[in-house]
């Protein structure tokens, strides 16, 4: 669980290049500067960890780029203690960005071990998300209305569920498309039943799947 002065070179040099390719939130970068990807992947894959690049993690899912968790996450605009719903923990890499900008994070995953090492990690590291198993599609109406939402798979249209779980005024993002490329989309809420939808580039994720294993 070290992060050496190596790992602190590594990523000053990922922070200063997802600069360049536009992202401009200095929150965002402080927050990727300070949380230590390599400890979030598989050993073999560790020397790979500060290229910007996604690598593969259990059940056939993949750790983000850390340019795409940069731009979803500088589109959602976090505020301190914003309550923010993320749908696909994966790695826990992204909820940890989250918390390291002071939001308040409840994740679901609908992978079973992928929540569960998540769920072992990030508290060793310092981040405490609240953690759910299940189905993203369904949300967690229990906890709702939230001020974000993040979804960090690819869906075919926006889960109408989910969009009901967003504040007034709150953000949601996510990748909208089918399973070989999907538009970055913002939607905002701006009164009860009226959202704007505006589009942000062609990104490739996961698909995003119903249900839990």
């Amino acid at each position: 669980m070290e992060d050496t002065y190596l790992h602190k070179g590594l990523r000053k040099k990922l922070v200063d290049e997802i600069n360049k390719k536009g992202i401009n939130d200095q929150r965002v970068l402080d927050a990727i500067n300070q949380v230590p990807r390599h400890l979030f992947m598989d050993s073999s894959f560790i020397h790979f960890a500060y290229k910007d690049q996604a690598f593969p993690i259990a059940a056939n899912q993949t750790i983000s780029q850390p340019f795409t968790v940069a731009f979803q996450t500088q589109l959602l605009n976090i505020q301190k203690s914003d309550k923010v719903l993320e749908v696909g923990t994966g790695s826990g890499y992204q909820a940890a960005v989250l918390i390291a900008m002071g939001a308040n994070v409840y994740t679901i995953e609908r992978f079973k071990v992928l929540k569960m090492k998540a769920q072992n990690l990030l508290p060793k590291l310092g981040y405490h998300p609240h953690f759910f198993y299940g189905d993203g599609y369904e949300g967690l109406p229990t906890y709702a209305p939230f001020d974000k939402i993040i979804i960090t798979a690819a869906a075919a249209e926006v889960p109408k569920k989910l969009m009901e779980q967003l504040k007034v005024h709150g953000r949601m993002v996510l990748p909208l498309g089918n399973n070989t490329s999907q538009t970055m989309t913002l939607i905002e809420r701006s009164s009860e039943h009226d959202y704007n939808k505006t589009e942000h580039g062609l990104f490739v994720f996961v698909p995003m799947l119903k249900g839990k294993v």
